[in-house]
């Protein structure tokens, strides 16, 4: 690894960093605002974020003529298409975990978010992708972990973190649909212009349900606004600006190896910031699922025809 590629490298570490650590941060906010309120809010400052970037982006790029052609203000068809459909699959995932943070620890709902890494190429089945056999195997790897980290020695009856469990289980599921919805728009969109109108849609579309569904209060807001802007402002803004800049500069295998790492901090923020202890057959789940999310990544390289 030359220089920049390290360089690059470190880049993408840190939005992983922040990715990770972000979990705490969600349960934190939530002592003083439910799940709806807090998305709703690091979806409106992740908007306020990127608008910037997105301009300063805008200004060093020369635009295309496929974004000159079906322009509706400064957005193309596409582009308002594309953040109404990603912002609500969007909006479905960010709340299936944010409310199942509320039942479940931060470490369990890092490591069953990852899980997409292996669920996006098992959905493109529906999509008649080709998807390799290795893959199969990964995804039963996972199944066994995920057996030991939320299943194994729990009374599912009167646990309520398998509840929850079940809910980041469901974020992940949607969060893969989400990802190949990204990737269908992001042919024909500005991939910043893209963020920042599904993290828009996300906002308004989970604003509807917090009037509905809850009432947060302007102390309650006050109280979670530190956790509010260090989720909206680095995890959504920050950390998505640093992928975008750094995966151009890195071979997947890499960048997708570095990303996994966010499943891992998050055990360990949660271990530090929230005394969150996993117990050994959690420790065994969680190794079994990081493993097979790290073999999903490295496989296409050492089998690349396999």
């Amino acid at each position: 690894m030359n220089k920049t590629e390290l360089k690059y490298s470190f880049l993408l570490f840190i939005a992983a960093l922040i990715w990770g650590t972000a979990f705490v941060f969600q349960a934190i906010g939530m002592e003083h605002i439910g799940p709806l309120a807090f998305t709703t809010g690091r979806s409106f400052i992740g908007f306020l974020f990127l608008i910037p970037v997105a301009i300063i982006t805008e200004k060093y790029k020369k635009r295309t003529k496929t974004h000159e052609v079906y322009m509706i203000g400064p957005f193309t068809k596409a582009e308002l298409l594309g953040g109404l459909v990603c912002g609500t699959v969007l909006c479905a995932a960010s709340n299936f975990q944010q409310v199942g943070i509320q039942y479940t620890t931060v470490t369990k709902a890092g490591f069953l978010t990852a899980l997409y890494v292996i669920l996006v190429p098992l959905l493109g089945i529906l999509l008649k992708h080709r998807v390799p056999g290795y893959l199969f195997v990964c995804a039963g790897i996972s199944v066994v972990g995920l057996y030991f980290l939320c299943l194994f020695g729990k009374d599912l009856g009167g646990d309520a973190s398998a509840f929850g469990d079940l809910l980041e289980l469901i974020c992940a599921f949607i969060f893969a649909i989400q990802i190949l919805c990204v990737a269908h728009f992001s042919m024909r969109c500005r991939g910043i212009i893209l963020s920042c109108l599904q993290f828009l849609v996300c906002g308004l579309e989970t604003l509807l349900l917090t009037f509905i569904y809850e009432a947060p209060t302007w102390d309650g807001i006050y109280a979670a606004l530190p956790s509010l802007l260090y989720v909206g402002v680095l995890s959504s803004g920050v950390a998505y600006t640093l992928q975008i800049i750094t995966e151009r500069h890195l071979h997947p295998t890499v960048a997708s190896l570095i990303m996994c790492l966010e499943s891992v901090i998050s055990a360990i923020a949660g271990w530090i910031l929230l005394s969150q202890i996993m117990t050994a057959s959690e420790i065994f789940g969680a190794s079994l699922m990081f493993g097979a999310i790290v073999l999903a990544q490295v496989l296409p390289s050492i089998f690349p025809e396999s």
